[in-house]
């Protein structure tokens, strides 16, 4: 049988992780495959502590045990990108991958063999824009290398599966989500940029002075080619390589613009600190957005002391966010609308007071939105948007500002209506309220020595509200429900007289991990190096508990390994615990890095059902096996599961139990829930009587 061509570059080279992510299964099973196969390739470099591998080998050597993962053409292409070795490069190759699709977005047939040469690329790339051109000259070689050829050919291939601009934004995202974990990037997610461009509106100019890889832009640029309005987008970066992927995706909309006949003009992006080199000083826009850096204190306020840019007020050391904000100020016309995340510390922090309150009195600050917490990783804190304007001196400006409190909006509604129903409320001549959640504060009740612009002091606790009375009537009817389905939720269960768990054998935990039925996972240590580190988010033994998505949060070195990710049908157990809770990973977990307070077990499902391991090992007098006293924390113990035993029943047997322990797992969830709900809908009823909304019934 004639062997399938090879999917890696010839040069390239995997660590432990790398094949572990090529066979799509942990670290671990890689170094019992080192151990247990004498033909596994052996290392070409690398530490002892951590190995490198020849890739083109491995990946042959997977192919025939059978383990090699079946990745699309998508998957391969950004394999391709992360096989480059340091890290850094990675963001100059996709850039030049990026440069090539956006050349193939014209053609219609794939290249074959045969690619253009770096320099024909260049020139190709000069007819549409020479500075383009010249970012992408700069990170070409002279000439392709194995590996380069290798991902170009498929990427040639990955763009005639999907359409060129398509491929570059998967690149793009995976690109994203690494160069986080890499060097601290983090876009602007899309749920954010549209609330800021709703905020915006359309303009014929946009400007973002800190443009990162260009998501705001991005969006700016297709929603104006969807509502078949026009905007010339420009944008400011400081590092090089982001320009270039910011002005890369730039131009994919610009094309597709042209090919829809949409007249729009090419994209501008200078590279440059826009506070210090201002690159377009002479620029007003009708639309700033803008996601800059919060906390940099060393911004330039002794070179800037001058700077005609503060208007409102020289911005002191320690609040470069009003630095920025008067920076986008200066680049707006008459008229024109910013829209800029902040830092919710910058709306009360003493020392910026001065300049807050003479944005307010020059109606230059129009708005402050305070957004849900977790929505911008890897903080949790919950940031805030100002939305501004450039005051024109022939018109009057209103003295309101509004507050939007988004946390207490309804969450079934997207974040983007709720902000612009408020917004386009407060623009109108007919705006409503709506209690908690958004109001017009009148400019003198903010001009206080304080200057707090927090909208959660301007807006009336929801406990202190006079709720719609149908609404709390509904809410009653909806927890009569809840009640209904939790009593149906047990399982029916009679007293036994014989049954088959009681009577069957035991299994040692510790001697199936021996014979390959079971593995247990942990989180991988942490590097002690004092070198780069970057966060990341993780699984919690919360999380487990609530069978949520990951929302905890850690820092390792750039080259730590991340550990074992979860999969389908992976039995989760908090490492330390009062009792041992194990339950089996929710869809919203499957690909979570574990956390440190958490352990794996993963089972052959061809041998055992995952929630009836689940249930059997969580019983109570199983503490008192698995639990070692000498690690208590508050009351709680280690719990070292592999010192546990489980019964061995038939498949069909161990799926009707383990169907009846996922419930058992549901309803106390659901009673969880109930006990919150009764307890915020009892607040909402008394609430409701003694405003008056509520009247007791006969």
């Amino acid at each position: 049988m004639t062997e399938e061509p090879s999917m890696v570059p010839s040069e390239a080279t995997l660590t432990a992780s790398g094949i572990a992510r090529l066979a799509n299964v942990g670290r671990a099973a890689v170094s019992n495959w080192r151990r247990r196969y004498a033909d596994f390739p052996t290392p070409v470099g690398g530490t002892p502590t951590s190995p490198s591998f020849a890739a083109q080998e491995v990946e042959h050597w997977l192919r025939h045990h059978g383990r090699l993962h079946q990745a699309g053409t998508e998957q391969w292409a950004w394999r391709h990108i992360e096989s480059y070795q340091p890290a850094a490069q990675i963001s100059d190759v996709l850039g030049i991958t990026g440069a090539y699709l956006l050349v193939r977005s014209g053609q219609t047939q794939a290249t074959g063999n045969s690619l253009p040469t770096p320099e024909q690329l260049v020139t190709h790339l000069r007819t549409l824009d020479p500075g383009l051109a010249e970012l992408v000259g700069d990170v070409l070689p002279k000439q392709w290398t194995p590996q380069l050829t290798t991902l170009l050919h498929t990427a040639d291939q990955l763009s005639l599966e999907q359409d060129p601009e398509s491929a570059f934004e998967y690149l793009h995202s995976q690109y994203v989500t690494s160069a986080h974990s890499l060097s601290g990037l983090a876009g602007t997610p899309d749920s954010v940029a549209e609330v800021m461009l709703t905020l915006a509106g359309p303009g014929a100019r946009t400007l973002d002075f800190t443009s990162g890889t260009g998501s705001i832009l991005r969006m700016a640029a297709d929603r104006a080619l969807q509502s078949a309005t026009v905007t010339r987008c420009y944008a400011q970066e400081i590092k090089p390589q982001y320009a270039l992927i910011t002005l890369l995706r730039l131009w994919f909309v610009h094309l597709r613009a042209q090919r829809a006949g949409h007249p729009t003009e090419p994209p501008v992006v200078h590279i440059g600190d826009s506070l210090l080199a201002d690159a377009m000083p002479d620029l007003r826009a009708d639309v700033v957005v803008a996601n800059f850096p919060f906390g940099i204190h060393d911004w330039g306020h002794d070179r800037l002391a001058y700077d005609p840019r503060w208007t409102y007020g020289l911005p002191p050391r320690t609040e470069p966010e009003l630095a920025w904000v008067q920076h986008a100020l200066a680049h707006l016309s008459p008229g024109g609308t910013a829209v800029v995340l902040m830092p919710p510390a910058a709306a009360s922090r003493p020392a910026g007071r001065r300049v807050r309150a003479e944005l307010i009195r020059h109606g230059a600050l129009r708005g402050i939105i305070a957004l849900p917490a977790g929505l911008m990783p890897p903080t949790n804190i919950g940031l805030h948007v100002w939305v501004l304007t450039q005051p024109d001196p022939h018109q009057p400006h209103t003295g309101d500002l509004l507050v939007v409190d988004t946390t207490a909006a309804p969450t079934s509604q997207p974040l983007s209506d709720i902000v612009g129903t408020a917004w386009h409320a407060y623009l109108s001549d007919h705006y409503a309220q709506a209690p908690g959640v958004h109001r017009k504060v009148p400019a003198i009740e903010v001009l206080d020595d304080q200057v707090d612009l927090a909208p959660q002091r301007y807006l009336p606790q929801a406990g202190n509200l006079t709720t719609n009375p149908a609404q709390i009537i509904a809410r009653i009817s909806d927890f009569d429900r809840l009640l209904d389905h939790m009593r149906r939720a047990l399982p029916a269960v009679r007293q036994a007289q014989t049954a088959p768990l009681h009577a069957a054998p035991q299994a040692d935990i510790a001697d199936l991990i021996r014979s390959g039925s079971i593995s247990v996972q942990r989180a991988t240590s942490r590097s002690r190096s004092t070198g780069s580190t970057a966060s990341s988010t993780i699984l919690t033994a919360t999380d487990v508990l609530s069978g949520g998505p990951a929302t905890g949060s850690t820092t390792r070195a750039a080259n730590d390994d991340p550990g074992p990710r979860v999969r389908a049908n992976d039995i989760l157990i908090p490492v330390i615990g009062q009792k041992i809770s194990a339950r089996v990973a929710t869809p919203e977990q499957i690909g979570a890095e574990l956390g440190p307070g958490v352990q794996l077990m993963r089972v052959d499902p061809t041998r055992f059902d995952p929630w009836f391991v689940a249930g059997v090992i969580s019983r109570t007098d199983n503490l008192r096996v698995a639990g070692r006293s000498s690690s208590t924390i508050n009351g709680a113990l280690r719990i070292d599961i592999k010192r546990l035993a489980i019964p061995v029943l038939p498949l069909n047997q161990q799926h009707a139990y383990g169907q009846a322990f996922c419930r058992l797992v549901e309803f106390g969830t659901a009673l969880e829930q109930a006990a919150a709900t009764g307890a915020a809908l009892a607040r909402e009823i008394s609430d409701g009587l003694t405003a008056g909304a509520l009247d007791l019934s006969p």
